[in-house]
């Protein structure tokens, strides 16, 4: 038996036997041609190129059917790769000058576009390697006429080990039998992990040399919450895994029971529990798990795969319906939030080398007022249809959030100006997840109708942790001393000033730190839909009280890992 740790992508346990999916190493022979060779070399390069954009558009279109259009989107860097004029036209290039088979052309130039990826410092750019590699191998198997090994041959439920897996193969899996899969490399920022929770598949990555560790067949365990993978577990593990997952499903059940009931605890105090959405059409999915609301809208992803930029019809149709699909529950929107790990080739952003640190979210709003204030007016004039407030992120200062409210009054009397009915006391909040802000809340709460802490990047500046890097992910501690301090003041700040306090991070779907989350008195809690009844199950079953006392034991403990374990036991009291 062999017990190895990796990065914890998508929770569930499952047990099953090995499926390696290995690395494909597709060999190219380098053949000379003849002149009068190379239109009929550029034919069939051409026809593979097209033959390669089928099989990804079917593939999209399968994915959009199945899982949802965030899920296909994800392959619409996969056709850009396709229409790289620079690409294409270095292959032929090269065709003409050295005289050498098309195959094995496009093979040196595929090494040498993702060689220069791999050499860049920023973490998202190098993920977009793993991009390029994926439909290069997709151009060469059809220049070479050979089939890509797939996942029809597994038979039952099976693990899949991989060196890395790419978008491609992640998304295939929601047909296949597969239980879940673990990987060498890979973070939680990556697609696969993105696709992997959305498949509700356990996952587990980073786990270095697994590849080497694992022969088909064998019976393994993958704890997709802890990050704990198991190799040839001994008969008493398995059955303690088994009963694990005979608990979860029986646990799963009894979430699911209370998910139309309020979040309130025992003695009376009632919580908002509210949904974090991208797209408007994950509304049904907020509703079907029993949110109250919509906590965080991101709208930065109505920007993203396309060349240009959305008009304010756009966003006002797309904000008017969730507003509308919502009502009279509240919809939280989000202001663009871009740069750090998420870049917009329309707005030209140029290469940061701390892009976290830099032109990102209001800061760039705030330089670009126009696109600001087509999107606040767009905002404003959804207002009328439903219970709209709206949000700034990356607040650092009283300053910014003046700025943002002057743009936003303008905004308001373009509107006025054209008889445009629109919410003029629309509620305006700031998302605290700088530390400076979350050092002057007191100051910012003065002029804020509401806070929302941003805990995914708050603990990462907090603590000094890119969030996005594998090598320093056991830093990424929401349970630290360090963290909860800072919720703790930003509570008692935005209270002080009669405001509430909601929290969107990943930090508030953790059900362990909830407790102390609902002690320290968090006002609201919003996460991904499916983490909805879990959390009205675990606020219902305790006091107001005990989750105070339990917040004031836990701060009082010195490290991340103390408070863990002591919030994960009382968690498990909870459900036993």
């Amino acid at each position: 038996m062999m017990q190895l740790k990796g990065i914890a992508a998508a929770g569930g346990i499952s047990i099953g036997p090995a499926y390696m999916l290995g690395r494909e190493e597709l060999v190219v022979a380098r053949e000379a041609i003849s002149w009068a060779d190379i239109p009929l070399q550029i034919q069939i390069f051409e026809e593979a190129l097209i033959q390669t954009r089928r099989e990804i558009i079917e593939l999209q279109k399968r994915i959009s059917a199945d899982m949802g259009q965030e899920e296909a989107q994800i392959f619409d860097a996969h056709l850009l790769v396709l229409e790289d004029r620079m690409l294409i036209e270095e292959v032929i290039s090269r065709l003409k000058k050295e005289q050498l088979n098309v195959a094995y052309i496009f093979s040196e130039v595929l090494k040498k576009y993702i060689g220069v990826f791999l050499k860049i410092e920023d973490e998202y750019l190098k993920e977009r390697a793993a991009d390029i590699n994926d439909v290069g191998k997709r151009i060469l198997r059809n220049l070479l006429g050979k089939k890509k090994k797939t996942l029809d041959e597994i038979d039952g439920k099976a693990i899949i080990v991989a060196h890395d897996i790419s978008p491609s193969d992640t998304a295939a899996m929601h047909t296949k039998n597969v239980a879940a899969f673990i990987t060498d490399m890979g973070g939680k920022t990556s697609h696969t992990a993105i696709m992997a929770k959305s498949l509700e598949i356990p996952a587990v990555v980073g786990l270095e040399d697994v590849t080497s560790r694992v022969n088909p067949g064998d019976i393994m365990i993958v704890d997709g919450s802890t990050g704990i993978v198991i190799i040839s577990p001994d008969e008493e593990t398995l059955n303690s895994y088994r009963q694990k997952v005979e608990r979860l499903k029986g646990i799963a059940d009894k979430f699911l029971s209370v998910k139309d009931l309020p979040a309130a605890t025992s003695d009376g105090r009632e919580i908002l529990i509210n949904a974090n959405i991208e797209f408007p059409d994950e509304v049904p999915g907020v509703k079907l798990h029993g949110g109250h609301g919509i906590g965080l809208y991101r709208t930065e992803f109505f920007y993203m795969n396309r060349k240009d930029s959305p008009s304010e019809e756009e966003h006002y149709q797309a904000y008017k319906y969730v507003a509308e699909e919502m009502s009279p529950h509240p919809v939280v929107i989000r202001t663009l939030d871009i740069g750090g790990d998420k870049f917009l080739s329309q707005f030209k952003i140029p290469h940061e080398m701390q892009p976290f640190l830099g032109w990102r979210a209001i800061r760039f709003c705030l330089a670009r007022p126009e696109i600001f204030k087509l999107q606040l007016r767009a905002i404003l004039r959804a207002s009328v249809h439903g219970n709209l407030k709206l949000m700034y992120p990356m607040i650092s200062g009283i300053e910014e959030l003046r700025q943002a409210n002057q743009i936003l009054a303008e905004a308001k009397e373009e509107l006025r100006q054209k008889g445009l009915e629109f919410n003029d006391k629309i509620e305006v909040g700031v998302m605290v997840e700088v530390p400076s802000a979350a050092m002057t809340a007191d100051i910012l709460a003065k002029e804020a109708d509401f806070f929302s802490i941003g805990t995914n990047d708050l603990i990462q500046y907090s603590l000094a942790v890119d969030r996005s890097n594998e090598k320093v992910a056991y830093l990424y501690d929401p349970a630290h001393p360090a963290v909860l301090r800072l919720v703790k003041s930003i509570i008692e700040s935005a209270h002080q000033s009669g405001i509430k306090v909601a929290m969107c991070g990943e930090m508030a779907g953790e059900s362990s730190l909830a407790l102390i989350l609902l002690g320290l008195g968090l006002d609201e809690f919003s996460v991904p839909p499916q983490l909805i009844p879990e959390l009205k199950y675990v606020i219902r079953a305790v006091s107001f009280k005990a989750a105070q006392d339990m917040a004031s034991l836990a701060l009082k403990l010195s490290t991340g890992k103390e408070v863990e374990a002591f919030s994960k036991n009382r968690l498990a009291e909870i459900l036993k």
